[in-house]
């Protein structure tokens, strides 16, 4: 099952702006925010990570029925290489089956975009 989503980077700025911690820590996991932080540009960064939540959302929701929240999935960031995907949720493995959720985030000036695929 895939799912997919892009986000203006622009949106993300101004929630971050409005509403600052409470919306970050809602969203996202410290090591998340870590780092994006470390990163030249956090904006991009945290759009990315959004719109790969929003496409695990969407496959997940497909593929088993099972709505996740934001917080129970992490989007970790290696420079250079493909982020990986976290979920964290006891019940995981069980839905899963042997089955793995790939991901691929891409961002430029103005929007973010990622693609989840469970495999």
């Amino acid at each position: 099952m895939i799912g997919v989503d892009i986000v203006k980077n622009s949106r993300i700025e101004e929630a971050v702006s409005r509403f600052g911690d409470r919306f970050l820590r809602r969203i996202y996991t410290q090591r998340e925010l870590d780092y994006c932080n470390s990163q030249e540009g956090s904006i991009p960064c945290l759009a990315a990570r959004w719109a790969c939540k929003e496409a695990v959302l969407k496959a997940f929701y497909t593929e088993f029925g099972v709505l996740l929240r934001f917080k129970e999935i992490e989007v970790l960031g290696n420079r250079g290489r493909p982020a990986k995907v976290v979920i964290h949720r006891e019940d995981v493995a069980e839905i899963l089956q042997g089955r793995e959720v790939i991901v691929s985030l891409s961002h430029e000036r103005d929007y973010s975009v990622a693609v989840a695929c469970i495999r």
